[in-house]
C-alpha cells in the first residue's frame, strides 16, 4: 500500500518520493546513492544529470557483479553437492552389495519391498 511522500537528499538536492518502502529502506538506499555520488563528482562542484546517471549505471554495475558471483557459488554449491550425493550413492551401494542386497533392475523404479532382498546368512534357531 502506498505510503505518504518521503523526503531524500541526494546529490545536494532533495526529492519528494512516493513508495511502498519502508521509509528508513528509502533514506538507507538514498545514502547509497548518494555516496556513489560524492565518489564520482570532484570537491565543489555541484552534481550534474551526467553524474546522476553515472551513479545509476556504476550502481547497476556493482549489483551485476554481485548477481553473478552469487550464481557462480550457487553452481559451485550444486556441483560439490552434485558429487556428495554421488560418494553417497556409491557408499551405499557398496554396502548394500557387502550385505548381499540385490539392486532394483530399474533404478528409476518405485521402491517396492518386494523387490529388495536381504541375505542374513544361516537362519539362527532359538
Amino acid at each position: 500500500m502506498p505510503k505518504g511522500p518521503v523526503e531524500l537528499r541526494v546529490g545536494g538536492q532533495t526529492y519528494r518520493v512516493a513508495s511502498t518502502a519502508e521509509e528508513a529502506d528509502l533514506h538507507r538506499l538514498a545514502d547509497v546513492v548518494d555516496a556513489r555520488l560524492r565518489q564520482l563528482t570532484a570537491p565543489g562542484r555541484s552534481v550534474s544529470p551526467q553524474t546522476l546517471l553515472l551513479a545509476a549505471i556504476s550502481l547497476a554495475h556493482d549489483l551485476e557483479d554481485e548477481r553473478n558471483r552469487r550464481l557462480r557459488s550457487e553452481q559451485r554449491a550444486r556441483e560439490m553437492l552434485s558429487g556428495l550425493v554421488s560418494r553417497i550413492d556409491a557408499a551405499l551401494e557398496a554396502d548394500s552389495a557387502e550385505l548381499g542386497v540385490s539392486k532394483p533392475s530399474d533404478p528409476n523404479a518405485a521402491n517396492d519391498e518386494s523387490e529388495v532382498e536381504f541375505d542374513f546368512g544361516p537362519a539362527l534357531e532359538p
